[in-house]
């Protein structure tokens, strides 16, 4: 059992702030005060809440069966590949809302990505992105960019400071907004340069 109260294999990892998630829930994680948390496969609970200077995120709520996987799964991997050494991290949700087309369960889920697209980013439980019971994580996205997702592979970009930069469609390919996503990241690294 993890300090968030979650079971974890990886216990050192069990909390974990990242900078989207500033105003949404209200969960006390054992290590730090956050406002929400969500579970990474297998288990592994991260505490979500507090603005982290660290990062540039790309959240997406993804789906195993989409005609849109094959084509998102390999760019977000590429993407997280190029970027990922440099203060960014693709941050994956799977759903099941839009067309029944995650219906298997996490474990299954996890497998499939990490097998068919050998995935290095983290991957969470499956949650509802839309409606009363969207998780505050989405909630949150779409308040804040004014854009509710309508199907899977949905984008949110999210700077370091938690403000969401840019929302998109699963019709917009990863590697079109790929400009913006390393043009966010570059900043950061330079920013932390000025910084030393």
């Amino acid at each position: 059992m993890c300090s968030c109260g979650c079971e974890s294999i990886v216990h050192t990892f069990a909390c974990v702030s990242i900078a989207f998630l500033t105003v949404v829930g209200s969960h006390t994680c054992g290590l730090v005060r956050t406002r929400t948390r969500a579970c990474l496969f297998p288990g592994l609970c991260m505490c979500l809440g507090f603005v982290s200077v660290t990062q540039v995120s790309l959240v997406v709520n993804v789906a195993s069966e989409c005609g849109f996987t094959d084509q998102h799964y390999r760019a977000l991997q590429q993407l997280q590949r190029d970027l990922g050494p440099h203060h960014f991290n693709v941050l994956a949700f799977p759903c099941n809302q839009f067309g029944q087309q995650e219906p298997d369960s996490n474990k299954e889920i996890e497998s499939f990505a990490r097998r068919t697209y050998s995935v290095s980013f983290p991957m969470f439980s499956k949650i509802a992105v839309t409606g009363t019971g969207a998780h505050p994580a989405f909630k949150y996205l779409t308040q804040t960019s004014g854009k509710e997702p309508t199907w899977n592979f949905w984008k949110y970009l999210v700077a370091p400071d938690g403000k969401v930069v840019g929302a998109w469609d699963p019709t917009v390919s990863v590697e079109e907004i790929r400009p913006q996503i390393t043009a966010l990241v570059r900043k950061l690294i330079l920013k932390k340069r000025e910084d030393l």
